[in-house]
């Protein structure tokens, strides 16, 4: 098992920058891959990135792609979301996520295929 904590989050306005951090606990952290999430008051929980366990492979949604990116540090058991050109839309509790048996594509993407959740953080963007 593996237990996830998120840090980074915050207040700031549009166009700024923030990084999320992702700090897993145990050894074999580079077993999993991990996604971060997100959700917004009334809105379903939605993915935002991923990256498989090696660190090369990643996936974004296309409402972020070319804003944010993800990144892991394994030596640290650390996943981070890098995010930048941050627009009012992207407000939300932001989660992480994590899993060993992600394959697929599509299993990265979907968030009933990981096990592992963070609390979430809160990143709110003012116009």
């Amino acid at each position: 098992q593996v237990q996830l904590v998120e840090s980074g989050g915050g207040l700031l306005q549009a166009g700024g920058s923030l990084r999320l951090s992702c700090a897993a606990s145990g050894r074999t952290f580079s077993m999993y891959g991990t996604g971060w999430f997100r959700q917004a008051p009334g809105k379903e929980r939605e993915f935002v990135a991923a990256i498989r366990r090696s660190g090369v492979g990643t996936y974004y949604a296309d409402s972020v792609k070319g804003r944010f990116t993800i990144s892991r540090d394994n030596a640290k058991n650390t996943v981070y979301l890098q995010m930048n050109s941050l627009k009012p839309e992207d407000t939300a509790v932001y989660y992480c996520a994590a899993q060993s048996s992600l394959t697929t594509d599509r299993a990265y993407t979907n968030r009933d295929s990981y096990d592992y959740w963070g609390q979430g953080t809160q990143v709110t963007v003012s116009s």
